[in-house]
């Protein structure tokens, strides 16, 4: 296996720059996922280290090889599409040798036993002589990565590969992708819109925006310690709560609404003060002040609508212009025109710039804020 080092890579279409001067290390047997809404560059990226677009400028190795200018198949990587790209007059066995014999000196007999071993790891033996217009849609995915283990590359690169899939399987196939990577320990990247595919499959994600990367880091630190607004609300379902205030009292600052005045603690994890800025909470760190003590900052929020979750009920809030979204308990008795008491978790709250970047998080970075990440993002 080997590891990816991204240097400046920029990808320009005519007059549009798709990817924008981009650094990215993905480390020796990793699993790194690249998401982002459509159309922000993560596929382009993901060609470009394939060799099915051409690079504008930068550089790309794989390994110690600089393979810019490498054909796909002189760069050992492997590569899985949304589409899963089986010819249908073929079986499962003869996609998953298809082209071996022009990327290898492996003999035919050894191919065939190849991908024998490629089927028992993900269980598809049965698979081998069916074509694809015999297989579910699952069955079509576990045969195209089954053609990418046969060719024992020294990167896995994975495009959209479950987008195509109902829920319940798309649960299923991320359990059986990380058991993959653990039995395989291969260098991998993937790339998705979906976020729960992403924090629940990356060792690391990076984040991308307008061909751009925002963050690169575990999912629990882009949960908790989001490095930009994009970020705080792209990653995370229901999204993080931002609302303008402004930033008041001296060395004991606070965050200042028409609705409510809020304590910041630990002011010196602040990298700058402005006067106004936007301040961010999820939604599952408000809670309802039913109970809390008498010195706990509390403010009120007029119910608009509630979503019954089953585990929880999202409650959505007016504060004046401005939408609060709250996560309460399933059985929580609160209905639209209610006026609701509200608490926030003083460890859990973010502070963003005009610019879109964090300027303060009320826990040090790197301390463990969030139960777990599975927990705050849809199935």
């Amino acid at each position: 296996m080997s590891d990816i080092n991204i240097r400046d890579l920029t990808k320009e279409f005519d007059d549009v720059t798709a990817v924008d001067n981009i650094d990215l290390d993905v480390k020796n047997g990793e699993f790194l996922v690249l998401v982002g809404p459509s159309g922000c560059g993560k596929s382009t990226t993901l060609r470009m280290i394939a060799g099915l677009e051409d690079i504008t400028s930068g550089e790309l190795r794989i390994g110690d090889r600089r393979v810019n200018d490498l054909e796909p198949k002189e760069r050992s990587i492997a590569m899985v599409f949304q589409n899963y790209a089986l010819y249908p007059h073929m079986t499962g066995a003869e996609n998953m040798k298809f082209g071996m014999k022009s990327v290898s000196d492996y003999t035919s007999e050894e191919i065939d036993q190849r991908v024998r071993d490629a089927a028992d790891i993900l269980d598809i033996p049965e698979l081998l002589e069916r074509r694809p217009s015999e297989l579910s849609g699952g069955e079509r995915q576990r045969v195209a990565i089954g053609r990418a283990i046969v060719r024992e590359p020294d990167v896995f690169l994975l495009d959209e590969p479950l987008s195509n899939l109902d829920a319940k399987l798309r649960v299923q196939m991320r359990a059986e992708l990380l058991q993959l990577h653990r039995e395989l320990d291969a260098t991998t990247l993937y790339v998705t819109h979906d976020q729960t595919e992403a924090m629940t499959l990356g060792d690391r994600v990076a984040v991308l925006n307008d061909g751009e990367i925002e963050q690169v880091d575990p999912p629990q630190m882009l949960y908790d310690f989001p490095d930009t607004r994009f970020v705080a609300e792209f990653i995370g379902s229901p999204a993080m709560n931002i609302v303008p205030v402004e930033l008041t009292g001296g060395d004991e600052p606070y965050a200042r609404h028409e609705h409510f005045e809020l304590s910041l603690p630990n002011p010196e994890l602040f990298t700058e003060r402005p006067d106004s800025a936007y301040f961010g909470v999820r939604p599952e760190d408000i809670s309802l002040a039913d109970n809390v003590a008498g010195e706990a900052e509390t403010f009120e929020a007029e119910v608009s609508v509630t979503e019954p979750l089953g585990e929880s009920l999202l409650i959505h809030c007016l504060l004046g212009d401005d939408e609060l979204h709250v996560k309460a308990e399933a059985r929580s008795e609160i209905d639209p025109g209610d006026t609701i008491e509200l608490q926030v978790d003083e460890e859990r709250l973010h502070v963003f710039n005009d610019a879109g970047d964090a300027i303060y998080h009320s826990s040090p970075r790197g301390a463990s804020t969030s139960d777990t990440v599975e927990t705050q993002v849809e199935p």
